[in-house]
């Protein structure tokens, strides 16, 4: 990837498609390097399409593939289509449409939606397709059809009044929120065009208005309002009915659309003068959507760093430099500086370095006088952030997930227990033992990350070991891949991602083999269900002071005078809990740790324990609606267990 970079930045336009042979090679190799490379290629094939035209069957999902790495192939050939492959992309589109992964069959239908906007050519052909695709069986595909479809009579909305009075047909089958709001907002916006069918859709959707999802209900209010525009004689009524349960709804957000409706459409005292412009407000033509690739603005990171594959800067990320406006001095290449011309610090550098070369050639007999500060040498351009903390508990991981001055961080201690999954007897040969890493979950931010490891104890070989059904049916795990072959003797480590939303309750699933299934169990300890976040002294100060009150919760604990020192009362802590360490160069006296609950909230905890000589004060600070327990054990210095309830909502 590095060549691939530097061909990319200074190679001449001919000569960039050397590399292109080398990136398609490297498709064939572990998943893990497929996915970097494709997201590398998707951003390429955005500004240069001529580089992989000529191997865009090496673009083709194959069944075997995972789905991010469909999902990404998806997405180049989506890049690379033009009028003269169009029919053969969209042959292969027709084909991944039936595919089992839904997800997947989502993205193809986006796909040619993207298709159908970039190529004028085939933007009927692919809009009748998709009309097709109302009818499967999938009620996936059928959502997803009918948003892209929205979009795209977006453009061209006066030749296909036949396509919206199908999709109205198609109403009370569909079930999925977004399609059925797409349909609602289709109605409502070309109402005029369906004088028939819109008033007796708004009929259907008064009956149903309390059961509905919410974005379903803003686009009745939405509707409503419209036909009371344009057709008050016959929705009138059913307006004023629509409007009254929207004023009594639970979600404020439809309360105060509705308040805000029959203000604008109905005129009265109070109203104003923004009632006289309710139709060029309500009725207004829209833009159509732009459907973009998701890579599109992806180039302003480097090629194959980390916060390119991300898509957020990262710490430590430097930016490429621009072109030098003075040509640089070529002798600089001689004594190792790069190409670019530095300023008058790097002169004085490479000045104060040759003086000390002639120093030390000219008095080799004599001896180099001592340095009275030594400072380790810092890589100028290293995209791995360096750890400057005093304290090696934590190292950061340098990716920056809050707009505060939150960071990611994973524990340096490794795993701390060990629990057995399936014994050996139990598993007929098969045994397994699980640990919580304390790791960011890679698959999604919801999840815990979990790493398993399997040993094959039996005289035979095992196959297809694999994860089987689970229980809850809706409990959400990422599966490790199916181990085609586990030899006698042999033991394989994977890794899992389970969201145990917020609960210590245990997740059920079966371990299965080719020949049997093996129920087991995975139970969270408290402190796995926390993730490491860092934060400045002087922001967990701020923090704290903002969480006074009922916010806060103390406890006295009794230690031996022996275990009262920071270390240990840390080492115990971590023991427990997957918290951070605050650094403080103060007070000695003051530990202060944070940590947030393994979801996509930026909101954290704060634990704060003074030390005196006796006693240590444990104060908690909670900004979470969630009901939080942490125990600290301390089997020697602690005086037993300690425990800290925060009442909240519900119980983690």
């Amino acid at each position: 990837m590095a060549v691939a970079q530097l061909y990319w930045h200074l190679a001449p336009k001919h000569e960039v498609s050397i590399v292109t042979k080398s990136l398609v090679r490297l498709l064939r190799s572990h998943r893990e390097v497929q996915y970097i490379v494709l997201q590398n290629i998707a951003t390429m094939s955005i500004q240069r399409k001529g580089m992989f035209e000529p191997f865009i069957k090496s673009f083709y999902v194959r069944s075997t593939d995972a789905t991010h790495i469909k999902t990404l192939k998806l997405e180049i050939l989506t890049n690379l289509a033009n009028e003269a492959n169009i029919s053969t992309i969209l042959r292969e589109f027709q084909t991944y449409v039936k595919s089992q992964d839904k997800a997947f069959a989502a993205a193809t239908i986006q796909a040619i939606g993207r298709c159908a906007t970039n190529i004028s050519e085939v933007t009927d052909t692919c809009l009748n397709g998709l009309v097709l695709l109302l009818s499967n069986r999938d009620e996936t595909v059928v959502a997803e059809s009918i948003v892209v479809i929205k979009k795209l009579l977006q453009t061209q909305p006066t030749q296909h009044g036949d396509i919206i009075k199908h999709m109205a047909k198609l109403f009370d089958s569909v079930t999925v929120p977004m399609a059925r709001a797409s349909i609602l907002w289709l109605m409502g916006e070309y109402c005029e065009k369906v004088p028939k069918i819109a008033p007796d859709v708004l009929r259907k959707m008064a009956k149903t208005f309390t059961a509905e999802e919410d974005i379903v209900k803003l686009q009745t209010v939405n509707l409503a309002a419209k036909l009371y525009l344009t057709n008050s004689k016959q929705t009138k009524l059913l307006t004023q009915y629509i409007l009254n349960l929207g004023k009594y709804d639970q979600n404020y957000d439809i309360r105060d659309r509705t308040r805000f409706i029959r203000q604008l459409i109905v005129p009265n005292e109070k109203s104003g003068a923004l009632s006289k412009y309710a139709r060029r407000i309500l009725l207004a033509p829209k833009p159509a959507p732009v459907l973009e690739s998701a890579f599109k603005d992806r180039d302003r990171y480097q090629l194959g760093t980390l916060s390119h594959s991300l898509n957020l800067k990262a710490t430590g990320y430097q930016e490429l430099p621009d072109w030098p406006a003075v040509a640089p001095d070529h002798d600089s290449d001689e004594n190792g500086n790069g190409p670019v011309g530095q300023a008058s610090s790097s002169s004085s550098e490479s000045s104060s370095d040759s003086e000390s070369d002639s120093e030390s050639d000219s008095g080799s007999d004599s001896p180099a006088p001592k340095k009275k500060t030594e400072e380790k040498a810092k890589p100028k351009h290293c995209l791995i952030p360096q750890n400057d903390s005093k304290n090696p508990t934590f190292r950061t991981s340098g990716i920056s997930l809050f707009y505060v001055s939150f960071q990611v961080t994973t524990s340096s201690f490794g795993p701390l227990k060990t629990y057995e999954l399936l014994h050996h007897m139990t598993g007929k040969g098969l045994s397994a033992k699980y640990h919580f890493p304390r790791q960011p979950c890679l698959y999604q931010p919801s999840m815990v990350a979990v790493q398993v490891i399997l040993n094959n104890s039996s005289d035979h070989a095992l196959e297809e070991i694999h994860i089987g059904d689970r229980s809850p049916a809706s409990l959400n795990i990422h599966c490790f891949n199916t181990i085609e072959r586990l030899e006698p003797g042999a033991s394989v480590t994977v890794s899992m991602g389970i969201d145990f939303s917020d609960s210590t309750q245990a997740a059920n699933f079966q371990l299965c083999t080719k020949e049997d299934q093996f129920s087991v169990s995975i139970q969270p300890a408290v402190g796995e269900l926390l993730m490491v976040s860092t934060m400045t002294e002087q922001d967990f100060c701020k923090e704290q002071g903002k969480l006074q009150g009922m916010n806060e919760t103390s406890a006295t604990i009794t230690m031996a005078t022996a275990n009262a020192s920071r270390q240990a009362i840390n080492k115990q802590v971590l023991s427990v809990a997957n918290v951070g360490e605050v650094p403080s160069s103060q007070n000695n006296f003051i530990i202060r740790l944070i940590m947030k609950i393994v979801l996509k909230s930026t909101k954290v905890l704060l634990l704060a324990i003074q030390i005196s000589l006796k006693f240590a004060d444990v104060s908690f600070f909670n900004n979470v609606s969630r009901l939080l327990l942490i125990i600290i054990s301390q089997p020697c210095g602690f005086g037993g267990r300690a425990g800290c309830l925060l009442k909240r909502r519900s119980v983690v």
